[in-house]
């Protein structure tokens, strides 16, 4: 396929775009392969008064058309004849682009057979299912290399650590050809005790062939969170010596485990019918069963629509966004996947036991509550270079669908099939965390919004297809640019006021304390200049305290390390 052949009309003079927050800007539209490109026409020799605009194609969730006569037009093009070529010239439509950034956009199009074929060309090129024919597989940037930044946060690396750490657990690489988990990446952390042999008869008990496997060592008190797919005990209770063995290897003597399962106890008992089902307590006697349920798929996925809905509905009074805001159950959402994360996390920091995380296939809610768990356990989580790790091993590694979770957003009006925003809720997530402990997040706020766009329409390979074996089919490593090179230029990204907080972050999951994230889902509806100058104060109150930190550079250590850490504790106090 030649992308020729999907673009009907390539260039149009006298566009007019529109969008919310912008001055409407005149120019020539050019349809590209993979961009939208709208060049104002300069008034006089002014370069300045020169501007161009470009949007990336895979961008696009939606197209509305709002042409004048269009039905006319239609049949007359239907019966072979076209008339009254004076009322065509005259004629015009207004194109409506919305994003899966959640921007929206007009178009407006002098010509109708113009306007139509450009809404058709859009459309064509914006559903291409094809993954080495999307942009990132041709974006060739001067001043980067395709090997850099793929190397950057390697598996095996921050396994072997733990390995060398620990003793108890080893690098095993029983699925290096994908053949045991087709979602896994090629290494595993598994108990040292437990071999290869082992790890496929469990494979084989587990949906999606996801065997438990070691997500976080826990440092402070040695224990350890895992996740995997539920077992396949079904109706009849099926049980697997093999992965009762990984388990139990799992427990020093005399200790215990928590099973944190995503599903409702009465869903997972619905599971069981179908041939999914739970760890029995006979079979696994040392591990207690919590369930926490999180919904995924297409409740998420509604609730996302819902609140966009909500926030671009102009005609809004106080009682009606109120009302709004609840019956979407995003927020509800974001506490609860918190209050989930917090307490995987007080079973390691408190309770001092083990955690098997997982849900139905372990590819979603089971990774973010991991996730989460980590940046409220681990420091070196919540510092850039920490955070970017934290999404390659547990997100990206670990075998979340992101091709299929984010193939639409909020706008789509196509029939929904496996989109749902998962990864946008662990982002809210990290932003609340950020809003409670503003110090100790070493990245700022606009790290989550360009990995939120990244995740949906990006440049780079970073994001693309559904698991490593996926990646590897498509050399995607070979043939597209990582993201987090990118990322690490310069500080743009990172938070002025951080300060290591060594401690474990507690944050508050009671609803008053859970807000909208006006940064995403209304950064295209309300002026953008409140929030550049109130990124500018934050600045300057950062280099005020880097100046006074410099100043005071003499107090002794101890005395400045007690300092910060009392800081840390009260700051969920101050928020």
């Amino acid at each position: 396929m030649e992308f020729s052949e999907l673009i009907k009309t390539a260039k149009v003079n006298d566009v007019v775009l529109t969008s919310p927050g912008l001055k409407p800007v005149k120019g020539t539209l050019c349809i590209t392969s993979h961009h939208l490109l709208l060049s104002s026409q300069a008034e006089g020799n002014r370069e300045q008064s020169r501007m161009e605009l470009w949007l990336l194609i895979r961008n696009i969730d939606a197209v509305e058309k709002s042409v004048q006569n269009l039905s006319w037009y239609q049949s007359s093009r239907t019966n072979g004849f076209l008339q009254e070529t004076s009322r065509l010239a005259n004629a015009s439509g207004t194109i409506t682009l919305k994003c899966k950034d959640l921007k929206i956009l007009h178009l407006e199009i002098p010509g109708m057979e113009e306007c139509l074929n450009i809404a058709s060309s859009i459309e064509a090129l914006s559903s291409v299912e094809s993954v080495m024919m999307t942009y990132p597989f041709f974006y060739r940037p001067q001043s980067m290399k395709l090997e850099n930044g793929w190397q950057l946060y390697l598996l095996e690396k921050y396994y072997q650590q733990i390995a060398s750490d620990t003793g108890t657990w080893r690098l095993s690489s029983v699925n290096e050809d994908f053949a045991v988990c087709p979602s896994y990446p090629p290494v595993v952390m598994v108990p040292a005790a437990v071999d290869d042999a082992a790890l496929m008869k469990s494979a084989c008990f587990r949906q999606g062939r996801r065997f438990p496997v070691l997500s976080y060592y826990h440092k402070k008190n040695g224990t350890v969170m895992l996740r995997s797919g539920q077992p396949l005990t079904g109706p009849n209770r099926k049980r697997c010596w093999e992965d009762e063995l990984l388990l139990g290897a799992v427990l020093e003597q005399g200790n215990r485990g928590f099973i944190l399962d995503t599903r409702s106890a009465q869903a997972a008992k619905q599971a069981q019918v179908m041939g999914g089902g739970i760890e029995h307590r006979a079979a696994y006697p040392r591990w207690k069963r919590l369930h926490r349920p999180l919904e995924r798929g297409r409740p998420l996925q509604e609730s996302f629509t819902r609140l966009v809905e909500a926030c671009l509905d102009p005609s809004n009074s106080m009682d009606r966004w109120l009302a709004k805001l609840e019956a979407s159950k995003w927020l509800s959402h974001v506490k609860e996947a918190l209050n989930t994360a917090c307490l995987a996390a007080q079973c390691l920091d408190r309770e001092e036991a083990c955690v098997l995380v997982h849900g139905p296939e372990g590819t979603d809610t089971t990774l973010l509550v991991t996730a989460l768990a980590q940046i409220i356990l681990d420091p070196e989580c919540r510092t850039l270079a920490g955070f970017q790790e934290l999404i390659e091993r547990e997100w990206i590694q670990a075998g979340h669908p992101f091709s299929l979770r984010c193939a639409r957003s909020a706008y789509s009006h196509a029939r929904l099939k496996q989109e749902a925003p998962m990864f946008l809720l662990f982002l809210d997530c990290v932003w609340q965390l950020g809003r409670q402990f503003p110090f100790s997040l070493e990245f700022s706020e606009r790290l989550l919004l360009t990995l939120f766009e990244h995740s949906y329409a990006s440049p780079y390979g970073t994001f693309l297809c559904n698991n490593e074996r996926e990646r590897k089919l498509c050399e995607v490593k070979e043939k597209t640019h990582a993201l987090w090179p990118w990322l690490n230029r310069g500080d743009k990204y990172r938070n002025p006021l951080y300060a290591c907080n060594p401690l474990v972050i507690w944050p508050s999951v009671e609803p008053q304390s859970i807000l909208l994230w006006q940064g995403l889902f209304l950064r295209w509806i309300r002026p953008s200049h409140y929030l550049d100058e109130a990124w500018a104060e934050i600045q300057k109150i950062a280099r005020n305290r880097k100046v006074y930190m410099e100043q005071t550079s003499d107090a002794p250590h101890e005395q400045m390390t007690a300092q910060a850490n009392s800081g840390a504790e009260t700051q969920s106090l101050e928020t």
